[in-house]
């Protein structure tokens, strides 16, 4: 099974990676895994005045503050995975991936917020649900 990991480097990841470690007869070494992160994008104008090299780093550098400890965690579990980032709207992008990789799974970690907090601040994993057919396991 193929199965995406969508990470942010929160507690939300760290619980949710914490899950796949301690399941271990449903998230076992024989799956390929791919754990992915959504960088925000630089401001038009900030990544203009920047630079193309600047923001590049930028994007590197964020991406591996946020990958390099999930790295080492899965490391320490056994669990093997691929790493890889994307600049954009994470919902956006991790819908996308799940699609276009045919991923048989996403696994994300979800903030709980309640409904109301949802509709009024929005969540990546609403937005993921709505726009992804893979199914969605999240952890809380």
């Amino acid at each position: 099974m193929k199965i995406l990991l969508a990470v942010d480097g929160s507690e939300y990841t760290q619980r949710m990676l914490s899950y796949l470690g301690s399941h271990r007869d449903l998230f076992g070494a024989s799956h390929a895994y791919t754990a992915f992160y959504a960088v925000l994008p630089v401001p038009h104008r900030a990544a203009a005045f920047a630079g193309p090299a600047l923001t590049r780093s930028y994007y590197e550098d964020d991406a591996s503050v946020v990958l390099n400890p999930i790295r080492t965690q899965m490391g320490t579990t056994g669990i093997d995975a691929e790493f890889a980032y994307e600049i954009g709207h994470p919902a956006d992008l991790i819908a996308a991936r799940a699609e276009q990789g045919r991923f048989d799974l996403v696994v994300m970690g979800s903030h709980g917020h309640g409904a109301l907090a949802n509709l009024v601040l929005g969540s990546v994993a609403t937005k993921v649900l709505a726009k992804c057919s893979v199914p969605i396991l999240l952890v809380r």
